[in-house]
């Protein structure tokens, strides 16, 4: 059984990590946007606010971003269901890369607070583990596929220099052609 669920297990293990690396990648964006525009105003304000905040209202303020974006996501649900597949693609990509965004900026002015409270330090504590097995699940996985990438690409270069040409040449030829 356990052999049966190994891909499933895969599956979420990848999902998960690639929410932790749109976490982990989009904060530091966050941060810049932050620097470029005057969020820094807003996020010492809202830091201060929190500060005056009891944990389980600062909770509330976590979760806000969430409750903010739920019309974009139900919006790209609407355009899905009427065939509007790239205005869907595109509106529940930048929901999800905003829910991310705002969330890191938001959990890193209410981490401290919300820390405070022990079922939140337990469920964030178990999420870093999850994430630690995860990463330890596709390992061997992401090594298998980077060592047939670097096969790839240090075995048949030249057959792809070679194709890259060809697709150049077909290309200039067509162009010449239509002119």
């Amino acid at each position: 059984m356990r052999r049966l669920l190994q891909p499933l297990w895969v599956l979420l293990a990848l999902i998960f990590l690639l929410e932790a690396w749109l976490w982990d990648h989009l904060e530091p964006v966050v941060a810049r946007i932050v620097a470029l525009i005057p969020l820094w105003a807003i996020k010492a304000w809202i830091a201060e606010k929190v500060q005056r905040l009891s944990p389980p209202l600062t909770l509330i303020v976590f979760l806000v971003p969430v409750i903010l974006l739920f019309p974009l996501k139900v919006l790209g649900l609407w355009l899905l269901a009427h065939h509007y597949w790239v205005g869907a693609m595109a509106v529940i990509v930048f929901a999800k890369l905003m829910g991310v965004g705002v969330a890191a900026f938001i959990f890193d002015v209410t981490r401290p607070k919300l820390l405070q409270m022990a079922w939140f330090r337990w469920l964030y504590e178990s999420v870093l583990l999850i994430r630690a097995r995860a990463l330890e699940l596709v390992a061997p996985i992401m090594d298998r596929v980077k060592a047939v990438l670097r096969s790839l690409r240090s075995n048949s270069s030249s057959r792809w220099m070679r194709l890259v040409q060809r697709i150049r040449h077909r290309v200039q030829s067509a162009r010449s052609r239509v002119t």
